[in-house]
């Protein structure tokens, strides 16, 4: 953990070492800035914002990436000096582990209620967000979730529940019909990882290639740590698919990617946003790369809006010192649209701002964003990305 204070401004920021970061958010870590603004008219509020992600486990690289997009948007807001009502408004964020954990996370969700959470920024996976969507709807707490795509999160009819992506059924359905009118897959292997978030997405894909008139040669199941790669990848060899598509997460998809390689095969590897990151040429190595590989986004940036990503990139590598990973962008512009609502309604309570955030339309560093009414992003793109060696490239926007 990083603490410094020098003259009228502060920071305290759980970015530094790894250990620090874990040992601070497992401890609920607060990061907040103090800056050179006056009061207003009706003098000052503190703001609190929950975020909620892995920061132990196998997905602790996304929740830090999660994270520090949070810690970034805080530090934004409180740098402008902005008013909510007649009150200046200083912004705290409330960081929470939930190590992708059913048992962790509904005690980090009940941590942020207990913490008086004006709104949260979370979780990273639909597997938590969803159970933990009932806790913050019962507190009248707003959540807006970053990255949980699967569609029952916006379906069990809680009024504060948001996403800023679009849902897993439109993203398994594009990306199949691409499988097969695109990229020419007809012996297409379908592989999941047993999480709520990878069977909704492959079962999607599926039906997005039998709509297509493609054939699914077979569908296999491996664990989320990766421990049965070895027999997936012996019936693969077998069958000879002519694409796999993966639907969960790089820490898996890179060293199957690497194990089909090295066996001797050579199909198309498609999966979906939990593969599509900066880790996955690392993960898979450098001979896998070679592949072709395709991925896509639910969050991803159509190409009116990339130069503000592109900015946000940049800012992020400069203050933090590392790439963004996944849905640093998507946390950021969800803090973002949360303080807008805020700002819109003259109001940081949770049912004030609820009808303005509802309403809202905004113009962040990933888009537009606007809700439907279940909480929705409408009309969200899907990008599609391939793999240039090492390096991740834009293919096309599917809709």
């Amino acid at each position: 953990m990083l603490q410094g204070v020098g003259g009228k401004r502060w920071v305290r920021v759980c970015v530094v070492a790894a250990a620090g970061v874990l040992a601070c958010a497992g401890s609920g870590a607060q990061t907040s800035v103090a800056s050179n603004c006056e009061p207003g008219p009706g003098g000052s509020v503190t703001v609190r914002i929950g975020h909620v992600a892995p920061m132990t486990g196998a997905l602790a690289h996304l929740g830090r990436d999660n994270e520090d997009g949070a810690v970034l948007a805080i530090e934004d807001l409180n740098a402008r000096c902005l008013l909510i009502g007649t009150r200046r408004a200083r912004f705290e964020l409330v960081a929470r582990d939930d190590g992708a954990d059913l048992q962790m996370g509904p005690r980090a969700a009940l941590s942020l209620v207990v913490a008086g959470v004006n709104g949260v920024v979370g979780h990273l996976t639909s597997s938590v967000t969803i159970p933990t969507a009932r806790i913050y709807h019962d507190a009248g707490i707003v959540q807006i979730s970053p990255s949980a795509s699967r569609p029952p999160y916006t379906q069990l009819g809680y009024a504060t529940a948001f996403r800023v992506i679009a849902h897993d059924d439109r993203l398994g359905e594009l990306l199949g019909r691409y499988a097969v009118e695109v990229a020419g897959g007809r012996r297409i292997a379908v592989v999941d990882d047993r999480t709520d978030y990878s069977t909704s997405i492959a079962d999607a894909f599926e039906a997005g290639v039998l709509q297509a008139g493609g054939t699914v040669l077979r569908r296999d199941q491996v664990m989320d740590d990766g421990a049965e790669l070895g027999d997936l990848v012996a019936k693969l060899r077998a069958s000879k698919p002519d694409l796999v598509f993966y639907s969960g997460m790089d820490t898996v998809a890179g060293p199957l990617l690497r194990q089909i390689h090295g066996a001797g095969l050579n199909p198309v590897f498609m999966g979906s946003d939990g593969i599509c990151t900066g880790e996955l040429p690392r993960l898979a190595g450098a001979k896998a790369m070679r592949s072709t590989v395709l991925c896509a986004e639910t969050g991803g940036t159509e190409e009116k809006y990339q130069p503000a990503l592109r900015a946000f990139k940049d800012r992020f590598k400069q203050r933090f010192g590392v790439s963004t990973q996944l849905f640093s962008p998507h946390v950021y512009d969800a803090v973002q649209v949360m303080a807008q609502a805020m700002r819109n309604a003259g109001s940081a309570e949770p049912a004030r701002y609820l009808p303005a955030l509802k309403a809202i339309s905004f113009t962040g560093v990933t888009g537009a964003i606007s809700f439907d009414d279940r909480g929705d992003l409408r009309d969200g793109p899907i990008i599609l990305y391939s793999y240039n060696g090492m390096r991740r490239v834009n293919v096309a926007v599917l809709r």
